[in-house]
């Protein structure tokens, strides 16, 4: 009895580990960015920024994530998912802590990459984690980190501000401050590592030959490993395609509304913390509505029902900027702030859309890396348009267009099919 207790109790150990080690990674897969949008009129004056560069900043999230996340499934099979994510989450802690404390503009942007290639890696591989470690019940831990990043992303608009009012209005020191929360994330995944290198349970199993169960395939990085003999080619399949798409295109709102919706509201007469505060009820409404939207999607065959709804929230939202920004601006928010759960649901879909484990972390890896890829030159051309023109009328016509297209995508990439 107690040899049967003892396994049991060691299971569920590790499975509460990995539940808190996800939602500490989630939290802090936006802050990097959604930190920096409610302090940027301050940090450009700090570092020469022009309008232009700013654009470029809020785009290098996006040439990270598709770089560096191409490369995750390479990481993975030899480190172990869990390997990758613990470096991912040292990377985020050192970049935070130290670009808010340089003078120039290109170690930001180094040191803003270092931290975005861990939160690259992240991006990709908690789908796969996920659906490693609980393969029934993917669209509820799918919701439940997609919640976790929202609150992260929250936290930071809303909070960056006052963080930087403690220390005597210091920008800097607002910015700084969210490389705690990141070292925080580090310890559970260097004990899911740990864990993961014991040879017992599961892996023992696996020996004997018993390890084809749901069980087997929920272990540590090393089966990964194993499972990476897929010769599925994702690149071939227009499910994938449709897929970094619909994730290129919803990137790129995303971008727009964590780099310019703070900037956007002080434009029209707004202070800097009614901004932020705005610009956080966006993330805000997605801590509840990811969970909710992510189990729902999980449930059904066909998701292009939710991705054009949510598409249409977009569009409302955008109009709304368009025509009178300071009229109603938290009727805008709470619209954009909907859209924006288009991010959710694609990660159920791409969890969802592969047979087995080694088809969806390479369809995560090319459906992402694809997918910002292609949104990288959106906030550049919002920056540039916005810079050109003085004013929002251009710049959000054109992001208009793109949730028409997105709305398109979405349709094609919910369809019930698998790869």
């Amino acid at each position: 009895m107690r040899q049967r207790q003892g396994p049991a109790r060691s299971a569920t150990w590790t499975r509460r580990l990995a539940v808190t080690a996800l939602v500490l990674a989630a939290l802090n897969l936006r802050p990097l960015v959604t930190s920096l949008g409610p302090v940027l009129e301050e940090a450009r004056a700090a570092l020469g920024m022009s309008a232009a560069v700013a654009g470029l900043l809020t785009s290098v999230p996006a040439v990270c994530f598709a770089l560096v996340g191409s490369a995750a499934p390479r990481l993975a099979r030899r480190y172990g998912p869990d390997g990758v994510v613990l470096a991912g989450m040292a990377a985020v802690a050192l970049g935070l802590a130290l670009r808010p404390f340089v003078g120039s503009t290109p170690v930001f942007l180094t040191l803003s990459g270092l931290a975005l290639a861990g939160i690259a890696v992240a991006n990709v591989l908690l789908p796969v984690v996920v659906k490693q470690r609980f393969p029934d019940r993917v669209g509820m831990m799918t919701g439940l980190y997609s919640m976790a990043l929202n609150l992260g992303a929250s936290a930071a608009a809303a909070v960056t501000v006052p963080l930087a009012g403690a220390f005597g209005g210091d920008w800097r020191a607002g910015l700084g401050s969210w490389a705690v929360l990141a070292a925080v994330a580090v310890p559970p995944w260097a004990a899911l590592v740990r864990d993961g290198r014991r040879p017992t349970g599961p892996r023992r199993g696996h020996q004997l030959g018993q390890g084809t169960g749901p069980q087997a395939e929920r272990t540590a990085g090393g089966d990964v490993a194993a499972e990476a003999g897929s010769r599925v080619r994702v690149a071939r399949s227009p499910m994938a395609w449709a897929l970094a798409a619909f994730f290129g295109l919803q990137s790129t709102s995303a971008y727009v509304i964590m780099g310019w919706l703070p900037q956007i509201f002080r434009d029209a007469g707004l202070s800097a913390e009614a901004a932020g505060l705005l610009f956080a009820v966006t993330s805000v409404l997605g801590v509840p509505l990811s969970f909710v939207l992510a189990a729902v999607a999980g449930r059904l065959r066909n998701q292009s029902g939710i991705a054009v709804l949510l598409g249409a929230f977009g569009l409302a939202g955008y109009a709304g900027l368009w025509a009178a920004p300071a009229a109603t601006p938290w009727l805008w928010a709470v619209l954009l702030g909907v859209a924006n759960c288009s991010f959710p649901l694609v990660l159920t879909m791409i969890a969802m859309r592969g047979r087995d484990g080694a088809t969806v972390i390479r369809l995560s890896a090319f459906a992402q890396s694809v997918g910002y890829l292609l949104s990288v030159p959106g906030p550049i051309l919002v920056g540039v348009l916005y810079q050109h023109s003085g004013g929002w009328h251009g710049p959000l016509a054109f992001v208009l267009c793109l949730m028409v297209s997105q709305i398109a995508a979405g349709y094609f990439a919910g369809r019930n099919r698998q790869i």
